[in-house]
Order: C-alpha cells, then structure tokens, then sequence
C-alpha cells in the first residue's frame, strides 16, 4: 500500500491509462478483424487509410511497439496487394 501522495497519484494515473490502452488496442484489434475479412479490393483499398492511420496513432502512444505497427501495417499493404 502507498504512503507517499505522489505514489497513490501514479496509482490512480496508471490504472486510467491502462484502461484507455486497453480500449484503444482492443479497437484496433477488432478494426483489424474486420479488414481482414475484406474482399473486395476496392472497399479494402479505401479502408486501408484509415487503418494504417489507427495503427500510427497506437504506435505513437506506445500502445504498442513501433516494430508491431510496421508488421500489421505491411500485412494489410500484402494483402490488398494480393487480392
């Protein structure tokens, strides 16, 4: 148990932040799902802006690791390519 105001500070701040990282991942994720059930590759290109700029922002936020977004950004690229 913290003591120290500031310790129960960084307590309260990291819990909302958790939970915001959370509910953005768990977007991009599901933002994601959705893209990957795509054929048409019409829809696909025009959605695919929007995906990499979701990807960006978490990547931004450290959400998650710069390397991830790179990943997931060149596999949606591939696969509007390939269809």
């Amino acid at each position: 148990m913290a003591h120290h105001s500031s310790a129960k500070k960084r307590i309260r701040s990291s819990e909302k932040k958790r939970v915001e990282n959370r509910y953005y991942a768990k977007t991009m994720r599901n933002a994601l799902r959705d893209f990957r059930a795509l054929e048409d590759k019409a829809v696909a290109a025009e959605r695919m802006p929007k995906m990499v700029s979701i990807i960006d922002k978490l990547a931004k936020r450290n959400v998650i690791h710069k390397n991830k977004a790179s990943n997931l950004k060149s596999k949606i690229m591939r696969q509007v390519n390939a269809m």
